[in-house]
């Protein structure tokens, strides 16, 4: 097929922000985890789909299934929806204590 581009699980995009290896990357709508360090508004290669271990709202329970969204400000996964960006849903339960600070999330790759 002449008109195939790539597969698009990883995709090449600015950083909107400085990144490092693992960190979340919300790119209008497009969210994904930097493959690698990126300084702002240098190419980064980023996961769109996939099972990631992302850093979470401390003191927030999260049961596997719940809808997780991206908190752009704080740069944080969240189940609370707001003004936040839907990336996924969490995989399994995650604790609530104040040093639980990350969620396992299975990215949806979809806008």
């Amino acid at each position: 097929m002449k008109n195939y581009a790539q597969p698009g699980d990883i995709i090449t995009l600015a950083a909107p922000y400085a990144v490092a290896s693992g960190d979340g990357v919300l790119v209008g709508s497009l969210f994904g985890v930097a493959s690698g360090d990126a300084a702002e508004g240098d190419p980064v290669e980023a996961a769109v789909v996939g099972v990631f271990d992302l850093k979470k709202v401390a003191s927030q329970a999260w049961a596997a299934g719940d809808k997780i969204y991206w908190d752009d400000t704080n740069r944080q996964a969240t189940k609370t929806a707001g003004s936040h960006t839907l990336i996924g849903a969490a995989i399994q339960a995650a604790a609530s204590g104040a040093g639980d600070v990350v969620g396992r999330v299975r990215l949806n790759g979809s806008v």
